[in-house]
């Protein structure tokens, strides 16, 4: 055999080689990092959020994949603990390589893990944190889907339209229910209404029957918890005990969650609660992901395992603009992209905070969480004052 030809061949084979490892190379999947809570205070939440981009995951990679490469969700348990979270998203970053990260839940978690994609220079998509804190800090690789904190509650304008005059204000000491505290005493002042409490607890607190009888001694006409499930549950209960009849009685977070009722029964009857996503709210996908998470899990998703999934689809969203995986290409979509996911708009603003995204108000009537803001997507009218 000639020398030119053994030359050929060899040249025939080196070019094979560097096709199929081209090949394997595109082929190589596309890592997505999280902490979450399975397990402590917010396992509820981190739960349902895991679920949700899990189901996203099962989804891209039935349509086809990503880029032409398959998409893997790493995770760990966070105990909702910041320290857990900031480590594991250290460990995602050095030792499993992911590609993004999907922040934990929570502003306080986030906060910590964000400061070490920060220190990585790693995009970081917020799941259910909306703390001012989070955007105010010059970082460019953390990027929110959720209503900042200050415009949580303007949904609470039902209650000011219906002739609300006075407000309790009670909230959990963590970041986010400060932050929120902060935009309902703007929107007081803005309206009219007079707080005529304004408490903050330590968020473990479970023991609500002092706050129940000062409750009773103001008789304000809202009594507003920013709070999360088991406090507002207990809040609840106690109210109820001490037989304190506000007009309109309202808690963040925990009445989006059917447990809230499950667990209170009759006692949640009126109960009003702010949410991002609920699965009557007649926006493009809604029924449709609400089946499939329940023949998945064999229950309704709540609007945390839509804030999990909506996550994913930002990501994706983000690197199909892009065209590739590479960070800097991929930041600047989610910096600048307009983007409608399960949960609602994304558009965020230079810090990564989200301003295209506004929440519902729900309302428990007859066991069920009902729509009742804004009007011209409401399924009830707004039960107020409360029987």
């Amino acid at each position: 055999m000639g020398t030119s030809v053994i030359r050929n061949l060899f040249l025939t084979a080196c070019s094979l080689v560097l096709a199929l490892s081209g090949a394997a190379s595109a082929g190589e999947p596309i890592k997505i990092g999280t902490t979450q809570a399975l397990t402590g205070h917010y396992a509820e939440f981190g739960i349902e959020q895991l679920r949700g981009l899990q189901m996203w995951v099962a989804d891209v990679n039935s349509r086809g994949a990503l880029l032409g490469r398959p998409v893997e969700l790493v995770h760990y348990d966070d105990g909702s603990r910041s320290a857990r979270a900031e480590d594991g998203v250290r460990k995602l970053i050095e030792e499993d390589k992911v590609d993004f990260l999907v922040g934990p839940y929570s502003s306080a978690l986030t906060l910590r893990a964000s400061a070490v994609a920060e220190k990585h220079n790693f995009p970081m998509v917020a799941s259910a944190a909306s703390s001012e804190e989070i955007w105010s800090r010059g970082y460019r690789n953390i990027f929110g889907i959720d209503t900042p904190a200050e415009n949580y509650l303007k949904g609470l304008q039902a209650a000011i339209d219906a002739g609300a005059k006075t407000v309790a204000l009670v909230y959990a000491e963590t970041p986010f229910a400060e932050d929120t505290a902060v935009g309902v005493r703007k929107k007081a002042e803005a309206s009219g209404i007079k707080i005529v409490m304004d408490e903050s607890y330590a968020p473990e607190r479970l023991d609500f029957t002092a706050m129940a009888e000062s409750f009773a001694r103001l008789d304000a006409d809202i009594i507003l918890g920013i709070s999360y499930l088991e406090d507002s549950i207990a809040i609840v209960r106690a109210i109820r005990k001490t037989g304190v009849k506000p007009m309109m009685l309202a808690f963040t977070v925990g009445p989006a969650l059917r447990e809230f009722g499950d667990r209170l029964g009759k006692d949640a009857e009126g109960v009003v609660g702010v949410v991002q996503w609920l699965r009557s709210v007649p926006l493009p996908g809604a029924q449709d992901f609400a089946y499939r998470y329940r023949k998945r899990y064999g229950q309704n998703p709540g609007v945390h395992a839509a804030i999990g999934y909506s996550a994913g689809q930002v990501i994706e969203a983000a690197v199909r603009l892009a065209g590739t995986t590479e960070h800097d290409a991929v930041r600047e979509q989610l910096r600048t992209m307009y983007f409608r996911s399960l949960l609602g708009k994304y558009n965020t603003d230079d810090s990564g905070r989200q301003v295209g995204k506004t929440n519902y108000l729900l309302q428990w009537q007859e066991n069920q969480r009902r729509l009742i803001a804004p009007a011209e997507l409401a399924e009830r009218e707004f039960i107020y004052p409360l029987p």
